[in-house]
């Protein structure tokens, strides 16, 4: 798989966590703080599941702005933090950038708080440097629709491909012939409640007819989604 296919290729990928703060949380207008949250995990532990490198950053993490979120370090222990000195623009830090290039991939996977500034600027600056971008949507936020619209469509004309959190994990993921296929299958039903339902659904159907009170693969199913949601 390549990314020169559209898809996102997990070997030639970064993804980048830009601002996602406590205290930036209280800003974000477009979806639910809990959402939010929820997409924010769901994405650093896919790239974990898919050995992708994580870099985030913070910005001015002890002022109003607040910490790191602990979905990102909980789910991507291997992340690469890099501080800041008070630059807007996360590309415009040298240490940032250089993270990035040791990992010699070209293809990054950005999300951050605000749309507008953490994911616009990098994913524009990233892309005059010749990098492929995706920008994750669900998986940033801004202070209103109007201005996560208008991020969309800067991000779309500079040549970003806009995409959600569940594309991103799917693309990832790549195929369910894979021993941590549960881990997955938490993944998606962390961020779609609906397929959770429907998969909770049928393992207890299943159940019945054999006879038992609930198989692993439910157990492990609601065990993986709860350390997310």
């Amino acid at each position: 798989m390549s990314s020169k296919n559209g898809l996102i290729d997990p070997t030639d990928s970064v993804v980048l966590m830009v601002d996602h703060q406590s205290g930036l949380l209280q800003v974000v207008k477009d979806l639910s703080v809990a959402e939010l949250r929820i997409n924010v995990a769901a994405l650093t532990k896919a790239a974990t599941l898919a050995n992708v490198p994580v870099v985030a950053t913070a910005s001015v993490p002890e002022g109003p702005n607040g910490p790191l979120l602990p979905e990102i370090t909980d789910n991507a222990p291997h992340a690469v933090y890099v501080q800041r000195q008070g630059q807007i623009n996360a590309w415009d830090v040298e240490g940032f950038r250089q993270a990035v290039e040791a990992t010699g991939r070209k293809t990054l996977v950005i999300a951050g708080i605000m749309t507008s500034i953490c994911v616009v600027e990098p994913a524009l600056a990233a892309r005059a440097d010749g990098y492929t971008v995706y920008a994750v949507i669900d998986a940033s936020g801004t202070y209103s629709d109007v201005a996560q619209r208008v991020s969309i469509e800067r991000l779309s004309r500079a040549g970003a491909v806009v995409v959600d959190v569940e594309a991103v994990i799917s693309e990832l993921q790549h195929t369910w012939a894979r021993d941590d296929a549960l881990d997955w299958g938490a993944l998606h039903a962390a961020v779609i409640p609906s397929y959770y339902a429907l998969i909770e659904s049928v393992l207890r159907a299943q159940a019945e007819v054999s006879g038992g009170e609930g198989s692993n693969a439910e157990v492990e199913w609601a065990k993986q989604r709860g350390q997310l949601v």
